[in-house]
């Protein structure tokens, strides 16, 4: 595990308590500190680590945040450039494009666990953060799908279900799931906090419950909603035209029905998907057609919640 904040110290926590034999690696000393008197194999040494994984043809966790890929990936292609790769990073395509670019040898599969708090460091970590989370194991044209099934395992094996998909379509989704409800929390609470301490002291829970991930680091905000701009443009476009029309329509004719109206089916559509009924999903990872199939699965709003000892994923769908 290269870095032990929040989703890696959750994952060599969670990866530990399933028994798998784990390590870890980070440039805080502090993380590292926290880690070992916990009674985990943790230090500073990153290269050390690296080494030692490919030594044993281990399986590498980057859980570093986006702007210092770059460099943890030229020492991957330095000590364990053969190795097979995964990321817990909420942005894809940037991801996939410098493993490409820095470590093209290594066996990568992209991944991200849709779970989260907004504290960090070693300290916020908790071996029950991914229990029936989606995690996110992405599959490219070029995937190579024996790799794919090592990530998709560790990820079920913690408690996840995963949910195959391209990168480009990861970062759409999460474009507007995940990071235009960051940029929304933070006008949401500068505007409130514009309201001094009268506006401070009647807060409750619409705006806590609006505002809530505005506590993130502003740093790990930055990363991922930068690091995603291609995708993130024409999704705040989009929301920009929403508040554009809301306040033409409260200007010229005093009601707002339409747009509170598509945000309540908004929500109804969430609830939807999450009580539907699902249908089993097989896929053989040895068919010809395996990675359109998973992808397929995953565009649908599918999981994968198990892979059989012959390589077949089981999945479902509503």
């Amino acid at each position: 595990m290269i870095g032990l904040g929040l989703i890696g110290g959750s994952l060599l926590r969670a990866a530990s308590t399933v028994g798998r034999q784990v390590w870890g690696a980070t440039a805080s000393e502090a993380d590292a500190t926290a880690a070992a008197a916990d009674g985990f194999d943790a230090a500073t040494d990153l290269e050390a680590a690296l080494c030692r994984a490919a030594e044993r043809d281990a399986l590498v966790v980057l859980a570093v945040p986006l702007t210092e890929v770059d460099d943890v990936l030229r020492t991957v292609a330095e000590c364990a450039p053969r190795c097979l790769l995964t990321d817990v990073t909420s942005v894809k395509s940037a991801v996939l494009a410098a493993v490409r670019t820095f470590a093209p040898r290594t066996r990568f599969v992209g991944g991200h666990p849709m779970a989260g708090t907004t504290e960090s460091g070693w300290r916020a970590g908790n071996a029950a953060l991914f229990g029936g989370a989606a995690w996110v194991v992405c599959v490219e044209e070029d995937t190579d799908l024996p790799a794919w099934a090592d990530v998709a395992r560790l990820a079920l094996d913690v408690g996840a279900h995963v949910v195959p998909l391209p990168a480009a379509a990861h970062d759409e989704a999460v474009a507007r799931i995940s990071h235009l409800p960051h940029l929304l929390a933070a006008v949401l609470a500068s505007v409130g906090a514009q309201g001094g301490p009268l506006a401070m002291a009647l807060a409750a829970g619409s705006y806590t419950d609006g505002t809530r991930v505005a506590s993130t680091r502003p740093d790990l905000v930055r990363a991922m909603t930068e690091g995603n701009r291609e995708a993130l443009l024409p999704v705040l476009d989009e929301a920009l035209g929403r508040l554009g029309a809301m306040r033409g329509s409260l200007a010229s004719t005093g009601g707002l029905a339409a747009s509170i109206t598509a945000g309540y089916e908004g929500t109804q559509a969430f609830a939807r998907v999450r009580e539907g009924t699902p249908t089993g999903v097989r896929v053989s990872l040895g068919a010809s057609d395996a990675r359109e199939g998973l992808r397929a699965l995953g565009e649908r709003g599918g999981r994968i919640t198990a892979i059989t000892d012959d390589d077949t994923a089981i999945g479902e769908v509503a």
